[in-house]
């Protein structure tokens, strides 16, 4: 049964990095579940603490996601229509674009969303490249986390399984 925890556990991990990328899988949460699945290993001290501090990291990274696109839009000069814009068009892609519809939702909804409230398409792209920019932001946060993820996971194996 050790074995099946220690291969499912290195599975999460690797999953939750191509998560980072990937909008289908939640990368940091993924990985927090590898984190989860080895301290099921009889042979690792079980931490109730850091497996706490790190599921609550994981889940801020995983809910802030949702929200950077539009903090973007908002900080390269969109409107609230450029923010809605922004989340609807999150939604609508992810629903019909699949993993491109996260990427292009936000982008073309913050550009809409500013072109039906000010015609004016300069502002418009600015706010839609604000939500892309967000999103990149978003991407290299998951990442970092999971990668951070990898190295306890490796660190724990080393101390406590080598």
């Amino acid at each position: 049964m050790d074995i099946l925890f220690l291969v499912l556990s290195i599975v999460f991990i690797l999953l939750g990095i191509a998560g980072s990328f990937l909008p289908v899988l939640p990368g940091p949460l993924t990985s927090w579940g590898g984190l989860l699945l080895l301290h099921y290993h009889s042979k690792v001290e079980q931490n109730p603490s850091f497996l706490w501090i790190t599921f609550g990291i994981a889940l801020a990274v995983f809910l802030l996601d949702y929200i950077i696109p539009a903090i973007g839009t908002k900080k390269f000069g969109g409107t609230k229509s450029g923010v809605y814009g922004a989340s609807i068009g999150l939604i609508i892609g992810l629903l019909f674009l699949g993993p491109f519809g996260v990427l292009a939702g936000p982008f073309f909804g913050a550009y809409v969303g500013e072109l039906l409230h000010d015609n004016n398409q300069k502002k418009a792209l600015k706010s839609a490249l604000g939500s892309l920019i967000g999103f990149l932001g978003g991407v290299f946060i998951k990442f970092s986390v999971a990668i951070v993820y990898l190295y306890f996971f490796c660190a724990i194996v080393w101390k406590q399984l080598l």
